[in-house]
């Protein structure tokens, strides 16, 4: 079975990564495009001649050519436009964040269930295989017991019209790319945050600075948690995990393959350093498959919506932590 895709809306993060993916993917076909904008539209055909661009999003709903929907479209849209693409009889693949707030998401879970259709959130990173190596060496003892994850993520993005610097959009760098730095940690570990505390700096009404520190807990044992996002700096990735038998770090752990090649270095007492690497891996390919997957029966897909809640809600945590959000 060959899985029809639609993309609602132009959104360049589509047009440079995610249609290419479902263009490129086997067992997926990208068939339609819903946008008003003729010119956005042509940066899609050229790499997909025969797509179908609807002039609206419903349209592309109802077509019955489409079995799933890929939802890139602003923060504050994703669970509307969600509901409306399941209700549509489409499987959903919404990009992150899926929403605002946790409790956002317990709605669209239960639709999800109630019309047995395949709804999940776009986490591309549990399909690299570096994140599938480091969450089975942790979990194998590789590093002894884990006892600290650090992580850090940051771009410079002074745009003002860019949908990460508007409040309005869901804006900000925890949204963007928090989702990363606490997602991947709970991913690895299983683990959520006892206690938390953070200190957040903002601009027109957005995070663009934040250091999050936190006591977290799992199925083996508690661990101090450190990470640094920002929309402000020169940019930088890295996800370290620390135990009392060695260390672990991935040094293009979010961009693999843009920001540089994927690695895992492993540092071990009394042994030679190892470092693994994954050259040419397409992350966004291997999400559209594995969706594909999902929506043949073949395999469950990796990360559920309440995967994605749980990095929601420890997202809301670091917020109320942070005080009150400034006026815009």
């Amino acid at each position: 079975m060959t899985v029809n895709w639609g993309i609602l809306g132009a959104a360049k993060f589509a047009r440079e990564h995610m249609g290419p993916a479902i263009h490129a993917a086997p067992g997926a076909r990208l068939a339609a495009l819903a946008t008003s904008d003729a010119a956005k539209a042509a940066g899609f055909s050229a790499f997909c001649p025969d797509l179908r661009v609807h002039d609206g999003y419903e349209a592309l709903l109802a077509d019955p050519g489409i079995d799933a929907v890929y939802i890139p479209l602003p923060n504050h849209m994703h669970i509307d436009w969600a509901m409306r693409a399941l209700d549509a009889g489409k499987h959903v693949l919404v990009e992150k964040p899926v929403a605002l707030r946790a409790d956002q998401i317990d709605p669209l879970i239960a639709r999800r269930d109630e019309t047995g259709l395949i709804c999940a959130e776009a986490y591309m990173i549990v399909h690299h295989p570096q994140w599938q190596r480091a969450r089975a060496l942790v979990a194998d003892g590789a590093i002894g017991r884990l006892r600290r994850v650090d992580g850090a993520f940051s771009f410079d993005n002074r745009d003002p019209a860019n949908i990460r610097n508007r409040p309005e959009t869901g804006g900000g760098g925890i949204p963007d790319i928090g989702v990363y730095t606490y997602g991947s940690a709970r991913w690895v570990t299983g683990a959520e945050p006892v206690s938390l505390s953070a200190h957040v700096e903002w601009e027109n009404g957005v995070d663009v600075f934040a250091q999050v520190t936190a006591e977290m807990e799992g199925p083996g044992g508690r661990f101090s948690y450190s990470a640094m996002t920002s929309t402000r700096l020169a940019p930088r990735q890295e996800m370290t995990f620390h135990g009392d038998g060695g260390v672990l770090r991935l040094t293009a752990p979010f961009n693999a393959g843009v920001f540089g090649e994927a690695q895992i270095h492993l540092f071990r007492p009394g042994e030679p350093d190892r470092i693994e690497r994954f050259p040419g891996v397409r992350q966004y390919i291997l999400q559209v498959e594995a969706f594909g997957r999902a929506i043949r029966g073949e395999a469950a897909f990796p990360w559920r919506l309440e995967d994605a809640r749980g990095t929601q809600a420890m997202i809301d945590r670091v917020f109320a932590a942070a005080g009150p959000r400034p006026p815009a």
